[in-house]
């Protein structure tokens, strides 16, 4: 069962038709029993890193997750929840993140022909191949946001070319995120979700 983390601030229900058609059973939930026993997670998000932060130490969800990715279990961050997997945001003060992956976000700069937020669809340049990347060099896919993961390359599986080149998909271990959103993202955005489902599958297979 894959629970995708219910703390208001996300694309919930779009992110589960999505999981739904390529297969993956799923749970909208908050319930801490329920992301314990989860055999992967999705982080969605829409919004203010400081108010998302929030939203998950007022629900109790900080520590779980953590523990959670501790042990192995799965996890996608998509757009601002692949923020919140980094160690903190500079979006209006310093606001302290997941940790689970090194990286800081940023504010996209300032460019007269580029707009901030940065809205629409931006070809992927993968530069690091994984189960989510594997079939999506080359592909577009929809991008909102104003804030980027500013990270070390190690970490970075896919990037895509704005005002800078974007971290667009990023990794560490078990724990994944795109800057993007996949379920917007027409055929390519379902590829890196069956990627994803592949990488459940061989967490499962391995841990019984």
């Amino acid at each position: 069962m894959i629970i995708i983390i219910d703390y208001d601030t996300g694309n919930t229900r779009n992110v589960q038709k999505a999981l739904d058609y390529v297969g993956l059973e799923n749970k909208i939930s908050a319930d801490p029993d329920d992301i314990q026993k989860a055999d992967g997670l999705i982080l969605p998000g829409v919004g203010a890193f400081s108010l998302a932060m929030k939203e998950l130490e007022q629900r109790g969800l900080v520590e779980v997750i953590k523990e959670v990715a501790q042990k192995g279990t799965p996890i996608l961050g998509v757009c601002l929840g692949m923020q919140l997997l980094l160690e903190g945001s500079m979006e209006n003060g310093f606001t302290e993140g997941l940790g689970l992956i090194e990286g800081l976000c940023e504010k996209l700069p300032d460019d007269p022909d580029l707009p901030v937020p940065h809205m629409g669809w931006n070809q992927l340049i993968v530069t690091n191949e994984t189960l989510l990347t594997k079939e999506v060099n080359g592909q577009y896919v929809y991008f909102v946001h104003s804030y980027y993961a500013d990270c070390e390359p190690d970490v970075i599986d896919a990037l895509a070319q704005y005002s800078i080149k974007v971290p667009a998909m990023i990794s560490k271990e078990n724990v994944y995120g795109t800057q993007f959103h996949p379920e917007k993202s027409s055929e390519a955005g379902l590829m890196i979700l069956r990627g994803f489902k592949e990488v459940v599958e061989h967490a499962r297979y391995t841990s019984d």
